[in-house]
């Protein structure tokens, strides 16, 4: 199969299949995945996020996120890698609408339940994908299109997904003024009990809310949020590390890097080494 790489040796683009690419062990990518589970059962690990899934379903992550899949069963995937240089979601954001929906965000789930149907229609497109990999002579704007197709009917199913799901779970009107509070307010409230107080409910009753809701503590959305905020601007902007540490409200650049590390197990400068700075900083200037 051919190999579009970049100029530090990563692929800009590749499909790879369950028996020779194991997810079984922590790994950070470079680049965005979508993981087509076909069959078999499992936990899908995403940082500090963990959920169970059964195929066909189609699973996310954003580049250098820790994950990592605990089968419990047979478990057959193939994962469609692509960096941000080869195909920027930010500048495709109106064609694709996967920012935010299916990466870089905090409060859904990088999962997406298919049925049999849409499963065989992806697989027909990772299948003309995979034929114009493994042609010499492909095109980069095909392979482009086929990935933009591909996204754009993840996107699709994931917001089918999110409708039929707002019809069964009742919308929690504290869960919601917290999401919108956390969004408001990440920069100066750091502590759920500021949260809670505001929302005049008891910590406890905020934490049990929360995990049953969004599936993740307060503190874990608290610290979510900022490492996101911090993503985007690493791979979003020029600043400099210590300008994204000032807009942040840290300290001091070495207190930012620390608690980034601590975070995403990889230091901010790495961070931005490793997925490069989007074009579309360069556009905005």
């Amino acid at each position: 199969m051919k190999n579009i790489l970049s100029d530090k040796g990563e692929a800009l683009i590749s499909i790879e299949k369950s028996e020779n690419y194991s997810l079984g062990t922590p790994i950070q990518l470079s680049q965005y995945s979508i993981i087509l589970v076909h069959k078999g059962e499992g936990i899908y690990h995403a940082d500090f996020a963990s959920f169970n899934f059964s195929g066909p379903t189609l699973l996310f992550s954003t580049p250098l996120q820790t994950i990592f899949i605990d089968p419990s069963k047979n478990i057959d995937y193939t994962v469609i890698l692509f960096h941000g240089d080869f195909y920027c979601i930010e500048a495709h954001r109106e064609e694709v609408a996967c920012n935010g929906l299916l990466f870089n965000n905090i409060y859904l789930q990088p999962s997406v339940i298919i049925s049999q149907q849409q499963h065989n229609v992806f697989c027909k497109l990772l299948q003309h994908l995979e034929e114009e990999l493994s042609d010499p002579d492909s095109s980069e704007m095909i392979l482009k299109s086929y990935l933009q197709v591909i996204l754009a009917k993840c996107s699709t199913a994931k917001i089918r997904t999110m409708d039929k799901d707002a019809v069964v779970l009742a919308k929690d009107e504290k869960m919601e003024q917290f999401r919108i509070l956390l969004d408001e307010k990440y920069l100066v409230l750091h502590k759920p009990n500021d949260y809670a107080a505001i929302l005049s409910i008891s910590p406890n009753t905020l934490t049990k809310k929360s995990i049953k809701y969004f599936g993740k503590t307060p503190s874990q959305l608290i610290q979510d949020r900022l490492i996101l905020e911090a993503k985007k601007m690493l791979h979003l902007t020029t600043l400099s590390i210590k300008e994204i540490a000032y807009q942040l409200q840290f300290n001091d650049e070495y207190y930012f890097s620390r608690f980034f590390k601590k975070c995403t197990q990889i230091s901010p400068q790495a961070f931005r080494n490793k997925g490069g700075i989007s074009q579309v900083a360069y556009l905005s200037k």
